[in-house]
C-alpha cells in the first residue's frame, strides 16, 4: 500500500473519532474558521459529532438548480481547473500537464473509446472548504460503476502542476453513463487524507482498502434524476467529467468557482 493511503487511513480514523461533545466543538469550530466555511446552508458547527460528519455535512434548505432538460448542472461546489476539447486522446489536468482518457476511464471502457476521443471535458476540484456532495448533471441511465483502486495524491493546485497522470495514478470511481443514446462519464478521483468515496446507489464500494482488484458493477436499468444526490467524498477531491463527440457546447468557466445546481453547459 503507497504512503498516501497509509497516511489517509490514519486520519480517516481521527476524522470518524467521536470526542466529547466539548473537544469535538472545539475541533469542528477550529477546522470552520480555519478554513472559512461558509455555513448558511447547513447545521451549526456544534451539531455534528464527528469532523467526518461536518466534512459530509448536506445541505439543510432547498437549493435551486437549472431544470431546463437542454443544460447540464455542476455535479459539485467547486472551482473549474480545466475544460475543453479531447484531442489526440488526451485531456490536460492542468495546463501544460497532460494525461490520456482511456488510461483514465481503463479498458472496461473500450466500446465508447471510439465515440469520446474527440469529445469534451471538464474538471471540477473541491478544496477542503467545500460541500463535499456530488450529485447527478442530468436525467440518465448509469450503466456501469469500476472502481480502480491507487494512490491519494493530493489534488491541489500544486500537486497538479508537479505530478504526471495524477488523475490516473490515484484511486477512483467511474459512472458510464447514458441519455438519449450518448454516453458520458463521471469519474470521482480520491484525494489524501480521508481518501474515501460514498455512492449512495452502490454500497458495495469500498475504497482506500487494501486491495489492487479492479472491480466492475454492471446495471439494466438504474435511472437517477437531475440534482440527485450520488454520494460524497470523505475530503476535498475532483470530478472529471467527459461527453462523447457532438454531444454537448461548454460554457466557458475555466478557473470559475460553480455552485452544483449551477448550468455548465448544453446539450447540442
Amino acid at each position: 500500500m503507497h504512503i498516501t493511503n497509509l497516511i489517509s487511513r490514519s486520519f480517516g480514523k481521527f476524522a470518524k473519532k467521536e470526542f466529547p461533545p466539548f473537544i469535538q466543538n472545539i475541533i469542528n469550530i477550529g477546522y470552520v474558521k480555519f478554513l472559512k466555511l461558509d455555513m448558511r446552508e447547513f447545521k451549526n458547527p456544534k451539531e455534528y459529532k464527528t469532523l467526518n460528519m461536518l466534512f459530509t455535512r448536506k445541505i439543510e434548505v432547498v437549493r435551486q438548480y437549472d431544470e431546463n432538460t437542454k443544460h447540464i448542472i455542476s455535479p459539485a461546489d467547486s472551482l473549474v481547473s480545466q475544460c475543453g476539447n479531447i484531442k489526440n486522446e488526451t485531456l490536460l489536468q492542468i495546463k501544460g500537464m497532460e494525461y490520456n482518457v482511456e488510461e483514465l476511464l481503463t479498458y472496461y471502457c473500450k466500446d465508447n473509446f471510439p465515440k469520446i476521443k474527440d469529445g469534451k471535458y471538464m474538471n471540477f476540484y473541491l478544496s477542503p472548504k467545500d460541500y463535499h456532495r456530488y450529485h447527478a448533471i442530468t436525467d440518465c441511465k448509469i450503466k456501469k460503476l469500476i472502481h480502480v483502486p491507487g494512490k491519494l495524491y493530493p489534488v491541489n493546485m500544486r500537486y497538479l502542476n508537479k505530478e504526471l497522470d495524477l488523475f490516473v495514478q490515484n484511486e477512483r470511481v467511474i459512472l458510464e453513463c447514458e441519455k438519449n443514446g450518448k454516453y458520458f462519464y463521471m469519474v470521482f478521483v480520491g484525494a489524501l487524507n480521508v481518501g474515501q468515496m460514498v455512492f449512495n446507489f452502490e454500497k458495495r464500494v469500498e475504497t482506500n482498502i487494501k486491495s489492487n482488484k479492479i472491480k466492475v458493477y454492471e446495471y439494466s436499468n438504474l435511472e437517477i434524476k437531475k440534482a440527485d444526490c450520488l454520494g460524497y467524498f470523505k475530503m476535498g477531491s475532483t470530478v472529471v467529467l467527459i461527453w462523447e463527440n457532438d454531444c454537448v457546447i461548454l460554457d466557458d468557466l475555466i478557473n470559475d468557482e460553480v455552485k452544483y445546481g449551477q448550468k455548465i453547459a448544453s446539450y447540442i
